[in-house]
């Protein structure tokens, strides 16, 4: 997994399609029920609407995957691009609950737990989270407020 790809690495990468990089980039799956209700949390929590959000399955997602290396298909980690830099696993949940605010904020405590041991309870879930959780047909669709909001 690239934890140290060079900031904004993507805009050079003409694979990638261009959007908007300003703020806070969620790329999760859209067909687990689990990352759907996560993205839909965030947008209601989101107060300050610092996220933007896209499914893995979409042309940026697949092209972000595809870009760091990662398999088209296995979303096991859901992704965000923040400042140039690319979080993954426990670091990427951990920032979002950080910019989220309080009482969310609370939860960058996990920080405390060395990353190899989150970053296992992270792939634990996030391997099962089918199973666990569900799978949708369909990609989940943002009510028309939030529209704005997805790539």
């Amino acid at each position: 997994m690239p934890r140290h790809a060079p900031a904004y690495s993507w805009r050079d990468d003409p694979r990638v399609p261009a959007f908007p990089d300003d703020r806070p980039l969620i790329v999760f799956d859209g067909l687990c029920v689990l990352c759907s209700a996560n993205a839909q949390f965030v947008l209601r929590h989101d107060r300050q609407r610092r996220f933007r959000l896209t499914i893995a399955q979409g042309p940026i997602g697949e092209a972000l995957y595809r870009h760091f290396g990662l398999v088209k298909g296995d979303y096991e980690t859901l992704l965000v691009l923040d400042r140039g830099r690319l979080l993954t696993h426990s670091d990427a949940a951990i920032a979002i609950a950080r910019q989220l605010g309080w009482p969310w904020r609370a939860a960058t405590v996990a920080r405390l737990v060395p990353r190899p041991l989150r970053d296992r309870l992270y792939l634990l879930i996030a391997r099962n989270r089918y199973r666990l959780f569900g799978r949708r047909e369909t990609c989940w669709m943002p009510s028309d407020k939030d529209r704005a909001r997805i790539l």
